[in-house]
């Protein structure tokens, strides 16, 4: 009976070896590089992303297409498919975010008067301060979807990929909406926006908000009057506020995460 629970006894202590706890230790980076063909690489998660109606790899994929829209069709008629874009760019964002009821109470009101202008203008295009209107409301679509992306990206506890393309998915918007702001100045402005260069395209206005925000500065278009002067200034500080602060902690929490035994 002694040596029948000899081995028994030998069994039990092993079960309390440490050892056995290596399984669940082991890192992240260990188990990519063990299974090369694994899902959870790196480079298919961002793919996934661009496509994933639920990431914010998708909501940066139209903004790259709001911008291309907006530069390319320069018709009469080009605001009002500009307009169209950006519904289901904000109505994806606010989705995508996870925004408050109200917040999404309120953006489903705008947009289904953006939606309205939108129709009405291109069925019905007049000169005059019909475009200025538009572009009031496109500020107003690009307002609230950076805030809605930045409150998520707070609230949410992990830093990954994901977080990164939602940094860099609002810092566009920002971008955007200061590029609509200057087309509706110049629209109800007295005088041309960029003084004598004329009250500008909404291509230039694109251009002068992301070199604005990006402190660039070539010079070429200057606002003549207010309130497009006090603009560049806000987004200017904005924008760099939010590069080094926001971006800047997110890439910096990422690379301190893939370091081993961080």
């Amino acid at each position: 009976m002694a040596s029948g629970r000899g081995p028994t006894r030998e069994l039990q202590c092993c079960k309390n070896l440490p050892w056995r706890r290596l399984e669940v230790k082991l890192p992240d980076f260990a188990v990519d590089n063990a299974a090369p063909g694994a899902e959870s690489r790196w480079w298919r998660r961002l793919g996934r992303s661009f496509v994933s109606a639920d990431s914010y790899g998708l909501v940066l994929l139209l903004v790259v297409v709001t911008y291309v829209v907006s530069v390319s069709v320069t018709e009469t008629r080009a605001a009002s498919i500009v307009l169209t874009v950006q519904l289901a760019t904000v109505w994806l964002t606010l989705r995508t975010s996870q925004a408050r009821r109200v917040t999404r109470l309120i953006a489903g009101i705008v947009l289904c008067l953006a939606a309205a202008v939108a129709v009405v203008s291109f069925f019905a295009h007049k000169p005059g301060g019909q475009l200025g209107w538009i572009f009031t409301v496109c500020c107003l679509l690009y307002l609230i979807a950076p805030f809605s992306i930045v409150r998520h990206l707070i609230l949410r506890r992990e830093i990954d990929t994901e977080t990164l393309l939602g940094a860099v998915a609002a810092y566009l918007l920002i971008g955007m909406f200061f590029a609509f702001a200057y087309r509706a100045a110049g629209e109800f402005g007295s005088v041309p926006f960029f003084g004598s260069a004329g009250p500008g395209t909404l291509s230039q206005d694109l251009f002068f908000s992301f070199v604005t925000m990006t402190t660039v500065g070539y010079g070429n278009l200057v606002p003549a009057a207010n309130p497009g002067q006090t603009f560049a200034v806000l987004e200017a500080v904005t924008g760099q506020l939010f590069l080094v602060v926001a971006v800047g902690k997110i890439i910096s929490s990422m690379r301190r995460r893939e370091r081993p035994g961080s």
